[in-house]
């Protein structure tokens, strides 16, 4: 569609970890040939682990260029999730290290950004280059994920990647916030007992 308008360096951007109580806000950005295709390529929720790893070193040797943009959780607690999705997303289109011309975005545009783009309604399971970008920022999501759990023992970073699970919940209660949680986050602090 954006290459129909003339635009060859279209990018395709996703984000993963707004909804989680901890760990990093990460977007990927994903510039593949004209008519790429990529086998098992699909959504990263619909993939197991290992299916993502194998696609994420495919994707970054089969494209013209993948990048990934993180907000950390101490820039998360001061900015808000709104601006840290678009900040994400806009480091990982400068991280391509080529000029881009067009954005297809999943599910939302991002206003602030001056390149022209295109919200793709469930763009993760219908586009190549976002479901490409959502695969990238996952994998590189939940490995930071995994090694936040050895440095941050006790609340099963590993298994539950942040998200808000009842083991979580119940380890935040017992050990408090650590330094990756969202403390600007009302639940989290009520979990850590820090609100009445």
């Amino acid at each position: 569609m954006a290459r129909e308008l003339g635009f060859q360096v279209v990018a395709g951007i996703d984000e993963v970890g707004l909804g989680p109580l901890a760990g990093p806000v990460v977007a990927g950005a994903v510039v593949l040939n004209i008519g790429e295709r990529l086998p098992g390529l699909n959504d990263s929720k619909q993939l197991k682990h290992e299916q993502r790893l194998r696609l994420d070193r495919l994707i970054r040797r089969r494209a013209v260029a993948a990048a990934v943009g993180e907000v950390d959780p101490d820039e998360f607690n001061k900015i808000g999730m709104t601006r840290a999705r678009q900040r994400a997303m806009e480091r990982a289109v400068g991280a391509l290290g080529l000029p881009v011309e067009y954005l297809l975005i999943d599910a939302f545009d991002v206003p602030e950004s001056p390149l022209p783009q295109l919200a793709v309604v469930k763009g993760d399971r219908s586009c190549a280059s976002i479901m490409a970008a959502s695969i990238i920022a996952k994998v590189h999501r939940d490995l930071a994920m995994i090694e936040f759990d050895t440095l941050y023992p006790g609340y099963g970073f590993a298994l539950h990647k942040g998200y808000a699970t009842a083991a979580h919940q119940e380890a935040l209660r017992l050990l408090g916030p650590s330094p990756i949680h969202r403390t600007s986050w009302i639940r989290v602090r009520q979990l850590a007992g820090q609100l009445c």
